[in-house]
Formats: structure tokens, C-alpha cells, sequence
């Protein structure tokens, strides 16, 4: 059963990295580039930022497929808490900007990662 839930946050892993990349790319990535009023060394830590994301969901998505094949509850655990604490910085962030939580991608993708993890860990 564990496998079916580490599969599954793999998968939403994946999903999160694509729509972070692809559609983030082009939404946000653009537009900050291009924008003229920002100091340079602003502009490119939001850029390289970006890019941590990038990588740190990539690592996420490795850890998930690892589960997959060697189920350890303290990476399960690790990697939920992660999840869930990007979701709620992602909220946090939104709420502070004046914008709906929801609106942030990030909010409800790490949030269904944690989900799935919480609802691994009541199968184990």
C-alpha cells in the first residue's frame, strides 16, 4: 500500500515540476526578466530563486521515486513536512501580497503532496 501513496506523491511531484517550470517559466520567469523598474541584484536573486525551486522539486520528485522502490517512514515523513511547509509559506506569502492563496499554484500542489503523504503514513 505504501507504494501506491509514494507512487502517487511521485506523480504529483512530477506534475508540480511541470507546471513550474512550463507554465511558471513563462508566467512569471518572462515578465520578471523583462521588467526594468527592478534593481538588477533583485532581479536576478528572484531568478535564481526560481531556480532553487527547480532543483529542490527535482530533488523531490528523485526522493518520491526512491520510495517507490526502498519505503523508509523518516524520508516519507521528511518529504511531507517539506511538502506541507512549502504549501503554507506558498499561502503565507499569497496572503501578505493581498492575493488568494489559491491563486499561487504552489499552495494546492504542495498541499496535495502533503495530503498524500499524511494518508501514507495512517496505511503504514
Amino acid at each position: 500500500m505504501l507504494m501506491v501513496f509514494t507512487s502517487l506523491a511521485a506523480a504529483a511531484s512530477v506534475v508540480t515540476f511541470l507546471v513550474h517550470t512550463f507554465v511558471g517559466g513563462r508566467r512569471v520567469v518572462a515578465p520578471l526578466l523583462a521588467d526594468r523598474s527592478l534593481p538588477k541584484p533583485s532581479k536576478w536573486l528572484n531568478y535564481y530563486c526560481w531556480h532553487v525551486t527547480t532543483v529542490l522539486i527535482a530533488f523531490m520528485v528523485g526522493g518520491f521515486l526512491w520510495l517507490v522502490f526502498d519505503p523508509h517512514l523518516p524520508s516519507l515523513v521528511f518529504l511531507g513536512a517539506l511538502a506541507f511547509a512549502l504549501s503554507v509559506l506558498s499561502a503565507a506569502v499569497a496572503l501578505k501580497a493581498g492575493i488568494g492563496p489559491l491563486r499561487f499554484p504552489s499552495t494546492s500542489l504542495f498541499a496535495a503532496i502533503a495530503i498524500i503523504c499524511m494518508a501514507a503514513g495512517l496505511f503504514m
